[in-house]
């Protein structure tokens, strides 16, 4: 009797979880950004909640709240409440540079979210001023060899993913470059076009348009494989064994979010990235799709696991200590 009326107090207490997620979405669903529009982020996103909205019957809503290296973004999904009507359309460097970036950190990327999704991953190229002279990587880092603390590299901060990778190079080549920050990413790129800075490090959605006109010329990407769209481009990987700097995008709920409600929207985003205009646009935009699927929300999980280990791990190879 008592088995008996523990599976019926079962029952009920899970069916009005159950109900939520049969019904859910009944509004507008909304992606918070914490980027501006038009940055990498942002133009990942709109493109999969154009998708969503068709699949969910629902508008998916892009909310960009940039500034705070991402901290005000992830902070308000952070303490949304976890009813699957706001999630997170999170970068990386939200959720495993942060942490040991930003001391007295305002939110855990493990205890305040839920993972719902890898989504992709979106790689940055070095490029150059068409007037340096290094055609490769190794040729440039032998200029700045030659010139210890001259030659220039856009970054979009010394503890955003840009200015990481620029330390990195510095710290694995035995080089000395100049790390310029800049206000903002499309400033950055724009000191470079100009010559004001001999290089920069910038996401591939942002720079390719700019490497077809002539503006800039790759040197490589800052990861372990070259890019489809730019075969020639090699990877700096290819000159320092195991070098990855590539940045990802995560769907995060936030923590308590029903599970029934992050499984549906998990397969939602599983079809949006199938569509044939998604694969199609998104490999021309810089972002790399996983060929088969986005995977679970645990394999997400598990993917955010790893990543703060080798986060904490660069870190402390290059002596950042959190500010």
């Amino acid at each position: 009797m008592r088995l008996a009326f523990s599976l019926v107090l079962g029952l009920l207490v899970a069916l009005p979880q159950a109900a939520q997620a049969q019904s859910w979405p009944q509004r507008p669903v909304t992606f918070v950004v914490s980027q501006s529009a038009g940055a990498s982020p942002d133009v990942m996103a709109r493109m999969i909640a154009t998708k969503l909205s068709a699949i969910l019957g629902q508008t998916v809503v892009i909310e960009n709240k940039p500034g705070g290296g991402n901290v005000i973004g992830a902070q308000t999904v952070a303490r949304a409440a976890p009813d699957g009507y706001t999630f997170f359309f999170a970068t990386s460097a939200a959720l495993v540079t942060n942490p040991y970036m930003v001391k007295n950190l305002s939110y855990d990327p493990v205890k305040d979210f839920t993972p719902v999704a890898l989504v992709t991953r979106s790689h940055q190229l070095l490029v150059v001023h068409p007037d340096v002279k290094a055609k490769t990587l190794a040729e440039f880092v032998a200029l700045a060899k030659a010139e210890p603390g001259k030659v220039s590299i856009a970054i979009d901060g010394p503890r955003n993913l840009a200015g990481v990778t620029a330390q990195a190079l510095n710290k694995r080549a035995g080089a000395e470059f100049l790390l310029v920050p800049s206000v903002n990413i499309n400033n950055g790129l724009q000191d470079t076009i100009a010559g004001r800075t001999q290089a920069g490090v910038f996401s591939a959605s942002i720079v390719e348009a700019h490497i077809q006109s002539g503006a800039v010329r790759p040197l490589a990407t800052a990861s372990t494989h070259r890019l489809a769209t730019l075969p020639n481009v090699p990877a700096a990987a290819e000159t320092y064994p195991g070098f990855d700097f590539a940045g990802w995008f995560m769907v995060m709920a936030p923590a308590k979010t029903p599970a029934d409600i992050i499984s549906k929207l998990n397969a939602a985003i599983d079809q949006a990235i199938k569509d044939p205009q998604v694969r199609e646009l998104a490999p021309k935009l810089g972002f790399e799709l996983d060929p088969k699927s986005v995977g679970t929300p645990e394999d997400a999980a598990g993917f955010l696991k790893e990543q703060l280990a080798l986060w904490g791990k660069t870190v402390q190879e290059l002596g950042i200590e959190p500010q």
